[in-house]
């Protein structure tokens, strides 16, 4: 039952080659490599800004973001376009790390967007501006990457029942820049508890969005089963 539910959680979002997959308790993980980067990166990444920026800033990373968001997605793009091109094979550590650079980077441009929408008072600082900040994050980006290649598979089902959780919190998190925007939400938060109620819309809508992505595959499989 639980295998069969995390295949349909991930079945309209990714290809699920599982040659390109891992497992965890013999059970494969809801996505490929390089989106289980994309998906832990994000929350972990998400994670690791909600405690160095305690104080809400609302404004966008500055120049040395930038740069490394770049490059994040200059190296994903190497390895998808070369290696699916046949120039060259890519291998499931190189698309976790891809994959882990860009969610990574992705959350750091959410987060500023959250904190303005939800928050009573946004302080008016940069996401990152401190130059101990960025180091910080970004050490801790190689500090999780090593640890879902290494670490996590010997979690047994846990390590796909965690990546499951991550794509749910991802779409979640930007389903709730969205609901943020709702006069009932907008910049209303002055304790974390308030996030409650725009935090389980957005989760909601982040359910309907996995099944309709699901669905929409599955049609277009038909379809194209029915054109052979």
């Amino acid at each position: 039952m639980l295998e069969a539910f995390l295949d349909r959680l991930g079945y309209g979002l990714c290809h699920q080659l599982p040659d390109r997959s891992f497992f965890g308790g013999g059970v494969q993980v809801p996505v490929c490599a390089r989106d289980t980067g994309i998906y832990v990166g994000f929350v972990v990444s998400l994670a690791v800004l909600a405690w160095i920026h305690r104080d809400r800033p609302r404004g966008l990373p500055g120049g040395a973001f930038w740069v490394t968001f770049g490059l994040a997605v200059a190296y994903m793009g190497w390895d998808g376009v070369t290696s699916y091109a046949g120039l060259r094979d890519s291998n499931n550590l190189l698309r976790l790390t891809s994959g882990m650079g860009v969610g990574y980077c992705c959350a750091a441009l959410i987060v500023p967007m959250l904190n303005d929408v939800l928050w009573y008072r946004p302080a008016a600082g940069r996401v990152l501006g401190a130059p101990a900040a960025f180091a910080i994050w970004l050490t801790s980006g190689a500090l999780a990457t090593a640890v879902v290649w290494w670490l996590a598979p010997l979690s047994g089902l846990i390590y796909p029942v965690v990546v499951a959780a991550c794509i749910l919190v991802t779409l979640a998190s930007i389903n709730l820049v969205i609901v943020g925007m709702f006069p009932a939400f907008d910049r209303r938060a002055v304790r974390a508890r308030q996030l409650a109620v725009p935090a389980t819309i957005a989760l909601a809508v982040a359910l309907v969005e996995v099944y309709a992505a699901g669905a929409g595959r599955g049609l277009l499989e038909a379809v194209v089963q029915g054109l052979a």
